[in-house]
């Protein structure tokens, strides 16, 4: 698209679009990007950054896309970056997807395809979007709000400052990253090219989400292995690893699931399984906001399944496990000043601020122990990773708002 086109263009059609390239994240894939699509979607991203006239455009060996916008004021404020993940989740349809607008909502329940309903109901935060515009899928996919909403905002935000040259700024960085949805794609982020120590990443909820605050997170591998025999002789002999493993899953306390908990509870939650009578695997996500919290959870758990595997015949378990990510306040609270203007920036865009820590975690967790200290703005939507999923076009073009103002706000820091 040429720059006209580009600044014509409202939020809700770069929105669109974004979604409609297929870029679902494989784990295990053993590789970075982990899908073909999010290629394309850089090369676009690419194309448009430098219609666009932002300075520096590249996409590296691993897919990130990275430019710059250079200072329109004197002196030397401190640079500052936008960030937003290509990647959709795996596991729910990712590929043909058909965006549906839903005009001046009323709040009347969306009845979709495939028997997906979408309302008060499901989400009770779309109370607050009641006559506002929504976009959904047509219920066979997710829509691609987390993260192509946050992608969509930082594009249109770059629209708006060449609309409006006036308006101050400081060095402003743009990447957009590959696999964050569990592949692992932001350890290959080049903080070497990138020149903004503080950013964002526009990876959140609904509007007037802030959160500086993450889950710390454990990812742990369990193997359980049996003795195999025929069925018809098996008394005595047998000791059936899909069993074992079933058992072993039963011992997570129900108040210690991610669907009975909330706020600042964490929670063990077994993501697959596979398995025979001789060996049963079991993925486990293990999630708490404080690391000693997460290690004696982990602790006690496993030291749980190791006594049900010790009182069966010829039985042993296997357990690794790694910390996927920390909680990022550790080092935010190092520098306030980022969360501080944040805040700022929502409540002078006439916004209430809803602050929350994530129950989960951002590109943000990973890239503030790397040295870019990065708290998450919010998307302008919600019901991440399920086909209910939906973002409101208002909220979204709020977003690009306090993404213009934030940089006015650090354009005036010395």
């Amino acid at each position: 698209m040429d720059v006209k086109a580009l600044l014509e263009e409202g939020i809700e059609d770069k929105f669109i679009r974004y979604c409609l390239v297929d870029t679902t994240s494989v784990v295990g894939a053993g590789k970075t990007p982990s899908s073909e699509g999010q290629w394309k979607l850089a090369g676009i991203l690419a194309d448009e950054l430098n219609a666009l006239g932002v300075e520096g455009v590249a996409v590296t060996d691993k897919c990130f896309v990275i430019g710059r916008i250079p200072s329109n004021v004197e002196g030397s404020p401190p640079a500052i970056g936008f960030m937003a993940h290509m990647d959709t989740v795996e596991g729910v349809p990712g590929s043909d997807i058909r965006p549906i607008i839903h005009r001046k909502w009323d709040g009347s329940p969306i009845k979709l395809l495939d028997g997906v309903e979408l309302g008060l109901h499901t989400s009770p935060e779309l109370r607050y979007a009641i006559g506002m515009d929504l976009v959904t899928s047509d219920g066979r996919t997710l829509l691609g709000t987390d993260d192509k909403a946050g992608i969509a905002q930082i594009m249109h935000a770059v629209c708006l400052l060449l609309k409006d040259k006036g308006k101050k700024h400081g060095d402003v960085w743009i990447a957009f990253t590959p696999d964050e949805e569990g592949a692992g794609g932001i350890e290959h982020f080049p903080v070497d090219i990138f020149g903004a120590k503080r950013a964002y990443t526009i990876d959140g909820g609904i509007i007037g989400d802030f959160q500086d605050e993450t889950f710390t997170a454990v990812n742990g591998h369990m193997k359980v292995f049996g003795l195999s025999n025929h069925p018809g002789t098996a008394r005595g002999r047998m000791t059936n690893a899909v069993h074992l493993m079933a058992e072993i899953i039963s011992l997570i306390p129900a108040g210690e699931r991610p669907e009975t908990t909330s706020d600042r509870e964490g929670f063990i939650h077994p993501t697959d399984i596979t398995g025979d009578v001789e060996m049963a695997s079991c993925r486990f996500i293990i999630r708490d906001f404080e690391m000693d919290k997460v290690l004696r959870r982990e602790k006690s758990f496993v030291e749980a399944a190791r006594a049900v595997v010790s009182m069966h015949k010829g039985a042993r378990l296997e357990w690794h496990s790694e910390v996927s990510y920390k909680n990022m306040k550790e080092v935010l609270d190092k520098e306030p000043r980022i969360s501080e203007l944040a805040r700022k920036a929502i409540i002078e865009e006439g916004l209430k601020l809803d602050e929350r820590p994530i129950r989960g975690g951002t590109d943000g967790s990973r890239l503030s122990y790397m040295g870019i200290l990065t708290p998450n703005l919010f998307t302008g939507g919600s019901d991440s990773h399920s086909r209910n999923e939906w973002a409101c076009v208002q909220w979204m073009e709020s977003g690009s708002n306090v993404l213009v103002r934030l940089m006015g706000l650090w354009a005036e820091e010395k």
